[in-house]
């Protein structure tokens, strides 16, 4: 099983901006209790990082047919990505949105979110622990779709 882990613009400034918001956690900190995580649960993990929405679509894209699962934080370009939104639809991979802060309590623009009806789930507000969240959430997800298309597998065979 792989995960490709899509982080979104200025999340590579976590640890220096706004650090009452984010918390003082670097993204390469958070990528490696990430990666612990994933090696403890046998699972392939790859990270990706841009400031630049068509890398960020290109990425999501690349993951058909190579990924079994995708977390992203878009950041900013939640609040306005159509064509994130859409590549997301696109590839049809289970896909769980992370964000650090609780956007709902945040600035009424942040209230805006393009791809949560195209996710899986949504993780908010649980600062760097979202990953972690994120991170059980995919593997259960995981699980449930290895155990339903066993169980078809065991039916055709009944048959």
């Amino acid at each position: 099983m792989k995960i490709v882990v899509i982080q979104g613009p200025n999340l590579n400034m976590l640890g220096v901006r706004e650090q009452h918001v984010y918390g003082p956690m670097k993204l390469e900190q958070i990528h490696a209790q990430m990666k612990d995580f994933a090696a403890q649960n046998g699972v392939e993990i790859e990270f990706f990082q841009s400031n630049l929405e068509g890398e960020i679509v290109d990425r999501i894209q690349e993951c058909y047919g190579d990924a079994q699962g995708i977390i992203i934080n878009a950041a900013a370009y939640t609040h306005t990505s159509i064509a994130i939104r859409d590549a997301i639809s696109a590839v049809s991979i289970p896909t769980i949105e992370v964000h650090i802060s609780n956007i709902h309590r945040r600035e009424e623009f942040r209230k805006t979110n393009m791809i949560a009806p195209v996710c899986s789930s949504s993780i908010v507000g649980f600062g760097p622990f979202g990953y972690h969240l994120a991170m059980v959430g995919m593997l259960q997800i995981m699980n449930e779709i290895q155990a339903a298309q066993e169980a078809q597998k065991q039916a055709a065979q009944a048959q």
